[in-house]
C-alpha cells in the first residue's frame, strides 16, 4: 500500500463546523480543523443491536449518511502526523472521540484527546499543551446509558406498537416525565373550585393612596367564604375610623444567586424569555461554538452549556471582580469572592455557564447577535456579573391598621442599596414603598375593593417547572432535560398550550399502560438510583456489566408478563360517530392521528374521505357545528360556525377538550399573558370560567 504524503502537522477534529471555524482562527498553518458533525458511529436504528448473551456487547455501525464524512476524516488522518480529538467535554463528547479514535487508528496511531470548557484562544492553546488518552470511565458511563436506554426502548416500544398504535415509544426518563405531567392533569381534572372573597381598602394619607388588605376580624384570621360573610364585614365597617396601630421596619439583605447551571438557565429562559428548553440549548450552543463578531471573526462567547456545577475558575473570578470595581464601584464588590455550593449529586467536571470575556457586554455585541442570541447572552452575562456583587439592601415595612374589630395590613419595601441588581435588573424586587407612618395616624377611606375568587387547581407544568422537578428529583442530567420534553411533544404524548405542557389522550393511555405493567421503571427512586450508578461508573467505582445484569433480569420478566397481559387496544382510540360521510354515506369514525383526532370514513380504503372533527354545537344559532378554519390572508386558524354566512359566530380562542361542567356547552381557552389560561363558557347566561395557571419558578 502506498504511503500517504504528510501534508499537515496536526489534525484537530471537533463536532460542528461552526466550532471548527472558531478554533481555526486561533491555530496556525500547522493545523487543519475538521468536524464529525455530531456522532459518526452509533447503534443502528433498525434493531436492538445489543448482544445480551455476550455481556451486552453493542454492535456499532457508521450512521447512515456519515460514511462520506468518516472517509474524509480518514484521508486527513493519513496525511497528518498527529490527530487531536476536541469533541465536547462530557460523556457524549468522550464517546464520539472514542469512536473516532477506533475508526482512524488504522490511518494514524498518534491520536490524543484534548478538551476545553470555553472556545477562546487561551483555552484552546492550553488544551493542546496537555493532550491525554481517551477517558474510558466516561466512555463506559455513556455506553452504559446508551445500552440501558436502548434495551428499555426496544423491548417496550414494539409492545406499544402491537397493542396500541405504530410509532409509539417508551424511555427511561421520558416515561417518568410523562407520568408526572399526567398525574398533575388528573389532579386538575378532579379539582372542585371553592368560592372565597378578599377585601382591600384603598386608604389615603395626605396625597398618598395606600392599599390595605383585610387580615383579621373579631380576633380571628379572616376567611370570607361567600358574599354574605363579606357583607357582614362591610356593615361592621360603616363609619369606622382607620387608625395606624403598629409600624414595623426591618432591613433585609438579599444575596445574589449563583451563575447558571444548565437547568437554571433553561428555567429562567422559559420564565423570562418564553423559550422552550430545546430553543434555549440550541441558542446556547451557538453562543458556545462561536458567533461572527465584527473585526474579530468567529468567537466563542460563553463556556460549555451542559453543566450542573456552580464552580468558576480563578481567572474568571479575578476578571469579573476587576470589571465590577471598574464599572460599578468599590461598594458593589464584596471583600472576598462569593462562594456557591453545588447541589447534592452534581458533577463538577465543568464550570458554571458564564461569558468567556466579561468585558464583552450584551450591548457591545447587539449588532452581531440575533434577537434570540442577544437575549440569552444578556441573561447569562447579567447572572454571572451579579453573582460576584454585594447584596441588595431593602427596608421592609409592615403597617397594622385597625378599624373597629377589623385588622388591615399594609406592606411594602424600598431599596436602600441596589447591590447586585445593578447588573441583574430583572431581579429587582422593590414593591409599593410605604410613606413614613407612625402609630396613631388616621387614614381616610377612599373606597372598599371587594373581589370574588375561586380556588384554582394545581398549576400545569411548563418547561421551567418540569426541568426544575427533574433536577430536584435527580432524574436525568443537564444534557437530557430538553430532549426529554422534545420527545414527548414529538410523539404527541403532550401538546403545548402556550407555555403549559398538556397530556393528550394518547399520552394518558400510554402512561396508564406503563404504570400498570412497568411500575418499577416509572419509580422516581429507581430512576434516581440508575443515574447514581451511571455516575459511579464514570468515577470508576462501579462496573457496567454488573449494573446492566442487575437491571436486565427483573426488567425482562416485566416485559414478558406485559406482552401477555396488555389488552389489545388498537381500536380503543377509534370511535364510531353519528356523522355520515358525504361521499359514500357510511359512518365516520373518530381516529387519533399524529397531530390529534380527526374524522375518517369507515369505508376506508375504498373511501379515503377525512376531515376535522366538529367541536360542538354553535352557541349562537344552536344548529351549526363549530369547525376549525384557516384564514385566507395568512393570519392563522380560527373557529367558526358551519352555517356561515347565515351564522357569524367567530373566535380565535381554542376550544377545550372538555365541555362546560355547568351547562355542557363549549369551553373556550384564552391565553393569560405570562400566567396560564382562562377557560370560559361561550353559552350566553352560563358565566362559568376558571383559570388554569402556569407553575411559576420559586426563587432558589
Amino acid at each position: 500500500m502506498k504511503k500517504q504524503k504528510i501534508k499537515y502537522n496536526t489534525l484537530v477534529i471537533v463536532e460542528s463546523p461552526s466550532k471548527a471555524r472558531t478554533i481555526n482562527k486561533y491555530l496556525g498553518s500547522d493545523y487543519i480543523i475538521s468536524s464529525s458533525v455530531g456522532h459518526i458511529i452509533d447503534l443502528p436504528k433498525s434493531r436492538l443491536a445489543i448482544d445480551i448473551e455476550n455481556n451486552f456487547k453493542p454492535e456499532y455501525i457508521t450512521i447512515r449518511g456519515k460514511a462520506k464524512i468518516l472517509n474524509s476524516l480518514k484521508k486527513l488522518a493519513s496525511e497528518t502526523l498527529n490527530v487531536l480529538l476536541a469533541t465536547d467535554p462530557d460523556r457524549e463528547g468522550e464517546a464520539i472521540s472514542w469512536h473516532l479514535s477506533n475508526a482512524l487508528a488504522q490511518k494514524n496511531s498518534n491520536i490524543k484527546r484534548i478538551e476545553f470548557n470555553e472556545i477562546t484562544e487561551a483555552a484552546v492553546k492550553e488544551a493542546i499543551k496537555h493532550p491525554r488518552n481517551i477517558n474510558m470511565d466516561l466512555v463506559n458511563a455513556q455506553q452504559a446509558r446508551r445500552i440501558l436506554d436502548r434495551i428499555v426502548g426496544y423491548y417496550i416500544s414494539p409492545i406499544l406498537w402491537k397493542k396500541i398504535k405504530k410509532g409509539l415509544s417508551a424511555g427511561r426518563v421520558q416515561s417518568v416525565a410523562l407520568k408526572v405531567i399526567c398525574e398533575r392533569e388528573k389532579e386538575i381534572e378532579a379539582f372542585i373550585p371553592e368560592e372565597y372573597w378578599s377585601l382591600d381598602a384603598e386608604l389615603a394619607y395626605h396625597t398618598r393612596k395606600l392599599l390595605a388588605s383585610l387580615n383579621e376580624y373579631k380576633g380571628q384570621k379572616i376567611k370570607l367564604s361567600n358574599r354574605a360573610e363579606l357583607d357582614e364585614v362591610l356593615d361592621h365597617l360603616k363609619d369606622k375610623v382607620f387608625t395606624v396601630s403598629d409600624v414595623k421596619k426591618q432591613e433585609r439583605k438579599r444575596r445574589p444567586s449563583s451563575p447558571y447551571i444548565t437547568s437554571k438557565l433553561q428555567q429562567d429562559a422559559a420564565n423570562r424569555l418564553g423559550y422552550t428548553s430545546q430553543k434555549t440549548m440550541i441558542v446556547a450552543q451557538q453562543l458556545y461554538e462561536g458567533i461572527e463578531i465584527t473585526e474579530e471573526g468567529p468567537t466563542g462567547l460563553i463556556t460549555y452549556m451542559r453543566t450542573d456545577s456552580t464552580r468558576v475558575s480563578e481567572t474568571a473570578i479575578t476578571s469579573v471582580r476587576n470589571y465590577i470595581a471598574s464599572e460599578f464601584g468599590a461598594e458593589y464588590l464584596p471583600e472576598f469572592p462569593n462562594q456557591y455550593q453545588n447541589r447534592k449529586g452534581a458533577q463538577d467536571a465543568h464550570e458554571a455557564i458564564r461569558p468567556t470575556d466579561v468585558s464583552r457586554t450584551p450591548e457591545s455585541l447587539k449588532a452581531d447577535l440575533t434577537r434570540e442570541q442577544y437575549k440569552l447572552y444578556e441573561l447569562i452575562w447579567s447572572k454571572f456579573v451579579s453573582s460576584q456583587m454585594t447584596p441588595e439592601i431593602s427596608e421592609m415595612t409592615s403597617v397594622v391598621v385597625r378599624a373597629g374589630e377589623c385588622v388591615f395590613r399594609i406592606s411594602g419595601s424600598r431599596v436602600l442599596f441596589n447591590g447586585f441588581t445593578a447588573a441583574d435588573r430583572s431581579d429587582r424586587t422593590e414593591k409599593h414603598p410605604v410613606p413614613d407612618l407612625k402609630s396613631g395616624d388616621q387614614l381616610n377611606l377612599v373606597e372598599f375593593k371587594p373581589e370574588q375568587h375561586f380556588t384554582t387547581p394545581p398549576p400545569r407544568f411548563n418547561d421551567a417547572s418540569l426541568v426544575k422537578f427533574l433536577e430536584e428529583s435527580g432524574i436525568g442530567r443537564p444534557s437530557t432535560y430538553a430532549p426529554t420534553i422534545t420527545t414527548l411533544n414529538k410523539r404527541y404524548y403532550i401538546v403545548r398550550s402556550g407555555k403549559q405542557l398538556v397530556p393528550t389522550t394518547l399520552g394518558k393511555i400510554v402512561n396508564d399502560i406503563m404504570i400498570k405493567h412497568f411500575s418499577s421503571l416509572l419509580s422516581i427512586d429507581f430512576t434516581v438510583k440508575m443515574e447514581e450508578k451511571l455516575d459511579l461508573i464514570e468515577e470508576s467505582k462501579s462496573d457496567t456489566l454488573n449494573m446492566l445484569r442487575e437491571f436486565y433480569d427483573p426488567f425482562k420478566t416485566e416485559v414478558d408478563k406485559a406482552e401477555i397481559n396488555i389488552e389489545e387496544m388498537k381500536n380503543i382510540l377509534d370511535e364510531e360517530t353519528d356523522l355520515v360521510c358525504e361521499n359514500c354515506g357510511k359512518k365516520m369514525i373518530k381516529k387519533l392521528g399524529k397531530y390529534g383526532f380527526f374524522l375518517a370514513c369507515s369505508g376506508f380504503p375504498e373511501c379515503r374521505n377525512s376531515k376535522p372533527i366538529p367541536l360542538g354545537i354553535c352557541p349562537k344559532c344552536g344548529t351549526g357545528n363549530i369547525i376549525k378554519r384557516s384564514s385566507k390572508k395568512g393570519r392563522g386558524s380560527f373557529f367558526a360556525c358551519s352555517n356561515y354566512p347565515s351564522c357569524d359566530f367567530f373566535t380565535r380562542d381554542n376550544p377545550s377538550e372538555s365541555p362546560c361542567p355547568k351547562c355542557g356547552s363549549i369551553l373556550l381557552v384564552k391565553r393569560l399573558k405570562g400566567r396560564g389560561e382562562n377557560h370560559y363558557c361561550v353559552k350566553e347566561g352560563c358565566g362559568y370560567q376558571i383559570d388554569l395557571l402556569d407553575e411559576k419558578m420559586t426563587r432558589s
